[in-house]
């Protein structure tokens, strides 16, 4: 095409253009245009002198080109349509968010009544195969729900390891007596299933911050100290991740991202073992290089504040609540281990707050009842709480047949001080409550009479 256009002296981009090429007469260019000259397609400054409008020229071989992009047009329509009318693959629409069941909607909006099971605990569960091991936990399972618990919250992060199958934490020591070494199942799953089989819920508790308690349990290279060896620091009650490390703050709410990706599991659970010293020395290096302006005290809260915001975004993100249990003394919480927990419950950093109350109603020491059971709850109830904020109560099952070293009283001794007390929470508005733990009700050797009257106390008031 190109080079008929050049013999026949007009410039490609003219042909292209196919207007204003030539006025109607011949005689002069268009109007924008200079004329060509037809015989070597030279420029020509002639105007045309009738002011002509322009004529559009198209070559005989551009008509033919359009007459073969037609026949080719109606050759592909007759080809393809037959194709269209063939049966056509479907394309799966994409996947809805699972619809809970009716029993996970009657789970998830029964009381909180609930009963810790700690590592304790898990000392004494045969581990040795899933055979054992869920026969071991029906048991547990089901004293749970005979008292009217609706809540199970099992520990199953205690010493930066993992009850279950991680790619951040090794697995639990308790499960093998060797920490890192597969036992062969996944506990957890085994857990969360055998719950729900019973309308129970399970929320997975985990300590943030512990790796050992003393020196156990022995490392194993695939721990977070070993791997991470900065991230840690030491006091002499052990070894504990660094709260001020952003790094570690974002470890631990991946795991907690991990367990409510992998789990139906209800809920996730944190403890109180937030900062395990007042010692300036602790952290000393880390303040100094933050240079915050912030005393070390304020500066040590807002890490903790900002480890509560991750964990809570993260568990959010799958509609898993996230809530913790502080110690129950708010002011010795606050400057002791540097959480501020009114602070959670007003800005709605938890889904719910669950503070260990394990004093009596009639504790006194040195003639000071402020940690009595009554005044702390009372002091709980209290505090203000943004909207949808739970505010529960943590109970000292523990006590029983023990006591809490009170200068007065025997509540303990009563086989019904946990009843009472779950009354006063009742009067006083709060929504629920936790039993710790589990062993101290149904595996009590040194008062099992009085455990066992408490534990019928509790069903009375739980199940009416």
């Amino acid at each position: 095409m190109k080079e008929w256009i050049d013999k026949n002296c007009v410039t490609y981009k003219n042909i292209i253009a196919l207007q204003g090429v030539f006025c109607q007469c011949g005689k002069g260019g268009s109007h924008d245009r200079p004329a060509t000259d037809s015989r070597n397609g030279a420029a020509s400054r002639r105007p045309c002198p009738t002011r002509c409008p322009p004529r559009i020229y198209i070559p005989q071989e551009v008509h033919a080109m359009r007459r073969i992009g037609f026949y080719l047009f109606i050759m592909a329509v007759f080809l393809l349509a037959p194709l269209l009318a063939l049966p056509q693959k479907a394309v799966p629409a994409p996947a809805a968010a699972p619809t809970p069941t009716p029993t996970a909607v009657a789970r998830a909006t029964a009381p909180y009544r609930a009963v810790w099971v700690s590592y304790l605990e898990w000392e004494q569960v045969d581990f040795s195969s899933s055979e054992a091991f869920t026969q071991a936990i029906g048991t547990m399972l089901d004293n749970i729900q005979s008292i009217g618990a609706t809540v199970v919250l099992a520990q199953v992060r205690p010493f930066g390891d993992a009850l279950y199958l991680s790619d951040y934490f090794p697995f639990s020591h308790l499960c093998t007596g060797t920490q890192g070494q597969d036992p062969g199942f996944d506990p957890l799953a085994l857990l969360v299933d055998a719950a729900h089989a019973r309308d129970l819920q399970l929320e997975a508790w985990v300590n943030p911050y512990r790796i050992q308690a003393g020196q156990t349990p022995a490392l194993c290279g695939a721990s977070p100290a070993r791997l991470h060896p900065d991230w840690v620091r030491y006091t002499d009650t052990g070894a504990y991740l660094d709260p001020a490390n952003a790094d570690v703050r974002q470890y631990i709410a991946d795991g907690v991202g991990e367990l409510c990706a992998r789990y139906a599991v209800d809920g996730i659970h944190f403890d109180d073992y937030f900062y395990p010293t007042t010692d300036p020395a602790f952290d000393a290096a880390d303040y100094a290089a933050s240079g915050s302006t912030r005393t070390q005290d304020d500066w040590r809260r807002e890490n903790v504040n900002a480890l509560m915001e991750l964990c809570h975004a993260a568990a959010r993100r799958y509609g898993v609540r996230f809530g913790a249990a502080p110690a129950g003394d708010p002011e010795q919480n606050y400057t002791l281990q540097y959480s501020d927990a009114a602070r959670w419950l007003r800005q709605g950093t938890v889904d719910y707050l669950m503070p260990q109350l394990y004093w009596g109603q009639e504790y006194i020491k040195n003639g000071d009842a402020s940690h009595s059971f009554a005044q702390l709850a009372a002091a709980w109830a209290a505090l203000p709480r943004a909207a949808g904020v739970k505010l529960y109560a943590g109970l000292g099952a523990y006590r029983v047949g023990a006591g809490d070293g009170s200068d007065a009283g025997s509540e303990w001794f009563s086989g019904h001080a946990l009843a009472d007390q779950l009354a006063l929470l009742a009067r006083l508005g709060v929504q629920g409550a936790g039993l710790y733990r589990y062993g101290s009700l149904f595996a009590n050797s040194d008062a099992p009479a009085l455990a066992e009257s408490e534990a019928e106390a509790i069903k009375g008031v739980w199940q009416g």
